[in-house]
């Protein structure tokens, strides 16, 4: 009920107990004051936020009003959209693109022809593990897929479904050229053990954990399709 309203139930209420009445001076401010003081009204009160937004959007209105005298509207407003831009391109070469569109997603279902969704951390686990146990075929093929997954974690190689070994080698030399001759060499030992059957050796997996070691500590030089053309 607002205040208008009060103030009518009141009058009716007055007149259904006796003869008319018109409150006057005292008497109607004593009601208003009353009818005010109901929570309602203190709720519906602007909070500081609601000013400071009401405030910035009358001066950001204004900014933008083109009838400002002398024609200073439209010079404002070019001003403030060249300092947003500056501010948006400042922003982008002290923090670079957000990491969210700089990363390929950290987990894809397939890997190198298998379904794999650890991620490189957990493969290294697993083929340390392995590796403990003298398992030297499935410790090499999992070292080798944490260094591709850890890869496409940090967004420096991409492992599209069907991409081999070796494309992602070549990709990988592309994006860390200082560990390219050990990174094929990493593909070959895991094409050796995984396909040609060929028995894994601790120094084989030496070979690989350490490439993976590097590649890891190493900043990528660019990002690479791991199918992309040599």
């Amino acid at each position: 009920m607002g205040l208008i309203g009060a103030l009518g139930a009141h009058l009716a209420r007055a007149a259904d107990a006796g003869p008319p009445l018109t409150p006057e001076g005292e008497e109607a401010r004593r009601l208003a004051e009353s009818e005010l003081a109901d929570p309602v009204y203190q709720a519906a009160e602007p909070t500081p936020i609601d000013r400071i937004a009401r405030a910035v959007a009358e001066f950001l209105e204004r900014l933008f009003d083109a009838e400002i005298t002398g024609g200073w509207g439209s010079a404002f407003a070019v001003i403030a959209a060249v300092v947003v831009t500056i501010v948006i391109i400042a922003a982008f070469l002290i923090w670079g693109v957000p990491r969210a569109t700089r990363r390929a997603p950290a987990r894809s279902g397939e890997l190198f022809g298998a379904t794999e969704t650890r991620s490189a951390a957990e493969l290294r686990r697993d083929a340390a593990s392995h590796a403990q146990k003298g398992e030297w075929d499935e410790a090499i093929i999992l070292r080798f897929r944490a260094l591709a997954r850890g890869t496409v974690e940090r967004g420096a190689v991409e492992t599209p479904p069907g991409a081999t070994v070796h494309g992602f080698a070549r990709a990988a030399a592309r994006a860390f050229p200082a560990s390219a001759d050990d990174l094929e060499a990493a593909a070959v030992a895991f094409d050796d053990v995984r396909y040609l059957r060929l028995p894994g050796t601790p120094a084989l997996y030496r070979g690989v954990a350490e490439v993976d070691d590097r590649v890891a500590a190493a900043r990528p030089a660019s990002i690479e399709p791991a199918g992309a053309p040599r």
